[in-house]
């Protein structure tokens, strides 16, 4: 069932940069991590929602529905604009230290559940990306889809959880330099606002 096609594809899937990946690597560069591996358990479980919709033939209806996919295309460019704003906000005003305490592993994870569940293209995903990995002449279809997605969970969990790390590995080299975090901050802001701005330019259901 997981063909060395499926894997690779997965994989390659997994390592473009997109929302999840930036919000992860954000958190390991000034957060340390601890936060950024919060923020990929978070990303990871933001998927579970697509997968329930493509199980239950959710996502089928979903993508005819126009107004459906609009709402939550609003929503999710809503959300990373705020992410954003909020970052630009903070840019050089707050230690490593205080932005510790000030959100909480649980918060960062919450961040990242949202990042992924007003994410459209990833219900997309799910309706044309697995079902070309399936064997139509399984007995349970339903299980061949549990456990591919599965897997590709677990790929994102792993691939997302060394971003941070490699983001954190760097962190003793920003730490000391006010400059640099603010820089840096606005480029991650910049970022998603960037995001935002080109799901709300994108015909979703054409991709």
């Amino acid at each position: 069932m997981f063909s060395a096609e499926f894997l690779l594809t997965s994989l390659v899937v997994v390592l473009v940069p997109g929302t999840g990946v930036i919000y992860t690597i954000s958190n390991g560069l000034f957060l340390g991590w601890r936060a950024s591996i919060a923020a990929a358990i978070g990303c990871t479980v933001g998927i579970v929602p697509h997968l329930m919709a493509s199980v239950l033939g959710l996502s089928a209806i979903m993508h005819m529905s126009a107004l459906a996919f609009q709402c939550i295309k609003y929503a999710g460019a809503a959300y990373l604009m705020y992410l954003a704003w909020v970052m630009w906000r903070e840019s050089g005003r707050l230690s490593f230290e205080e932005q510790t305490k000030k959100y909480g592993y649980l918060q960062i994870a919450i961040r990242g559940v949202l990042i992924n569940i007003l994410n459209p293209k990833l219900t997309l995903f799910f309706l044309a990306f697995l079902p070309m990995f399936i064997n139509p002449e399984s007995s349970s279809l339903t299980g061949q889809m549990v456990g591919l997605s599965a897997v590709f969970m677990l790929m994102t969990l792993v691939v997302f959880v060394l971003y941070g790390i490699s983001a954190n590995a760097v962190r003793y080299y920003v730490i000391h330099s006010p400059t640099w975090i603010e820089r840096l901050q606005r480029v991650f802001a910049a970022s998603f606002a960037a995001l935002g701005v080109k799901l709300l330019m994108t015909d979703i259901r054409e991709n």
